[in-house]
């Protein structure tokens, strides 16, 4: 069908797509949840109980914090595209649209663009709320957008990986279940919350193979230099390589569903 190879047909139905997901999020606010009270809760509770112990007090602890939660926040952000596709397959929405005359891939696409609002919106909530607690990075507002957005893109990245398991697993709550595991496992056997040389050897092992700690690094560096480091090419590279790896079996996925 020509609809469905032409170019500008492709991009007018993903749009269409992402606006339907950002409609059904917006009338749908517990899907907020998790980026927004989860960064502000975990925030303070990391802040206050363990600022003390770790860095001698709140505001010495925040700018290692910070660019933590934010990741961790992507992470728990982007796991919800997986959960979300699973329960689209699951109610028969996707064969409706299928069917319809639009671009094959345009209802996949469109719910991953959608959810660059929702990790946007992590990134606001994220750095809102440490800023509330006293933290100041050392490089300007620009870098700060930049750190932003370099973790949205993180994000969205890691967002086709877990597309991918929504479309290969059997149920929502199994994609959730691992997906929390999963950002729960990077996040905490990382530098997310405590320098890696406070770890055990093994676990230090572990750190330094988790690609969440290159991406913490990163943007801490980014934050506390204001400028583009090696790191920064690193986690960029990374991005681009699981976009380039994981959306072609994520559309393959999708294809056979």
């Amino acid at each position: 069908m020509e609809v469905q190879t032409h170019s500008g047909n492709l991009v007018m139905n993903t749009a269409t797509m992402a606006y339907r997901n950002l409609l059904k999020t917006v009338h749908n606010p517990d899907r907020f949840m998790d980026v927004i009270v989860q960064p502000v809760l975990f925030m303070l509770m990391f802040g206050y109980l363990f600022g003390g112990a770790i860095a001698g007090g709140v505001k010495a602890y925040l700018p290692i914090i910070v660019p933590g939660i934010l990741v961790q926040t992507m992470l728990s952000a982007a796991s919800g595209s997986g959960a979300q596709i699973r329960e689209d397959l699951d109610s028969g929405v996707f064969d409706r649209f299928k069917s319809l005359p639009m671009a094959h891939v345009a209802p996949l696409a469109g719910q991953l663009f959608a959810d660059s609002l929702r990790l946007f919106i992590a990134t606001i909530t994220s750095l809102t709320t440490g800023y509330v607690m006293g933290w100041r990075p050392t490089a300007g507002l620009g870098w700060v957008v930049v750190s932003g957005l370099l973790a949205i893109f993180t994000g969205w990245a890691l967002s086709w990986l877990f597309a991918l398991l929504g479309l290969l697993a059997k149920s929502a709550a199994t994609v959730q279940s691992f997906s929390t595991m999963t950002m729960l496992v990077l996040s905490f056997v990382s530098n997310a919350f405590v320098p890696l040389s406070s770890l055990s050897k093994p676990l230090q092992f572990i750190a330094h193979l988790n690609p969440v700690t290159y991406v913490i690094t990163a943007i801490r560096q980014i934050l506390a230099t204001g400028s583009w480091t090696p790191e920064a090419w690193l986690v960029l590279a990374f991005g681009i390589g699981v976009v380039v790896i994981f959306a072609p079996l994520t559309v393959w996925a999708y294809d056979r569903n």
